[in-house]
């Protein structure tokens, strides 16, 4: 978004800004119905408009696409701001414009979340918009959780569940040659090199059991039986079980020592 001049067909280098002044006369005017001041206000904040879409540029989405909805956010703000109550109009309309975008965000995300968990995470950043306000700086999680009355576990879960998600192919840092994407900072603990060969050697001294030695081996440690259960399961006594449970084990210690050597 930086450096993008024209948004919607507007130029962002000629956007008109009105004085304080101005902005209450307009703002009187709409209230009473007119609409010329009604245009002319939404015209003199567009710059206001594109200050709060600037903080989701990382989001992926069109510049127009945002700048279109926090228009629509800033017709909102216009038509049930009071004029008469000592607040800026920038005070109450940045909450608002960010709120449209934010649900429009929320409502376009790839990763589709229940209702019940985007209703709970719309009314977390509102409440965390008016606390940052309020407060001067960002509420903590707690701080969050006490205002709404939720616990703190239900509101982080909210603020996860509608998150942007993000590319294994974004870049994390670069220093002028190839970046250095998120994907360089994942790794797999499982599927490693030495993970295969392990899992490859297990499976062939496993093969390499007869069928009643492979069946009690499952039936102890997949199906997570005892010996006597698999005793009953099979008709045989524990002691054979056990026997050929140790015997098994035993094999395939010495058919995997020999593939390692």
């Amino acid at each position: 978004m930086q450096g993008k001049v024209e948004i919607c067909g507007v130029n962002t280098s000629k956007l008109k800004v009105l004085t304080a002044e101005e902005m209450d006369q307009l703002l009187r005017r709409c209230k009473k119905g007119d609409e010329q001041a009604r245009q002319a206000l939404i015209e003199g904040n567009l710059r206001l408009v594109l200050s709060v879409i600037q903080r989701f540029e990382k989001r992926g989405e069109s510049p127009d696409d945002l700048f279109q909805v926090g228009c629509i956010g800033l017709i909102k703000a216009i038509s049930n701001f009071d004029p008469d109550k000592q607040v800026r109009f920038s005070t109450y309309g940045v909450p608002m414009i960010a709120g449209e975008v934010r649900r429009y965000l929320r409502d376009n995300s790839a990763i589709r979340v229940s209702r019940s968990i985007r209703d709970v995470a719309y009314r977390v950043l509102q409440c965390k918009e008016a606390l940052t306000t309020k407060l001067g700086r960002d509420p903590t999680l707690e701080e969050i959780s006490r205002e709404l009355e939720l616990p703190p576990d239900e509101v982080s879960r909210a603020l996860d569940a509608v998150c942007a998600p993000v590319s294994l192919y974004d870049p994390v840092y670069s220093d002028g040659g190839d970046p250095l994407t998120v994907m360089d900072q994942v790794r797999d603990t499982r599927n490693t090199d030495e993970a295969w060969m392990e899992h490859i050697t297990l499976r062939n001294a496993f093969a390499s059991l007869g069928p009643r030695e492979q069946q009690i081996l499952s039936l102890r440690f997949v199906g997570g039986k005892t010996q006597m259960e698999v005793a009953g399961s099979l008709g045989i006594s524990q002691a054979q079980v056990s026997r050929l449970e140790k015997s098994a084990i035993g094999a395939m210690r010495k058919s995997v020592s020999v593939i390692v050597s």
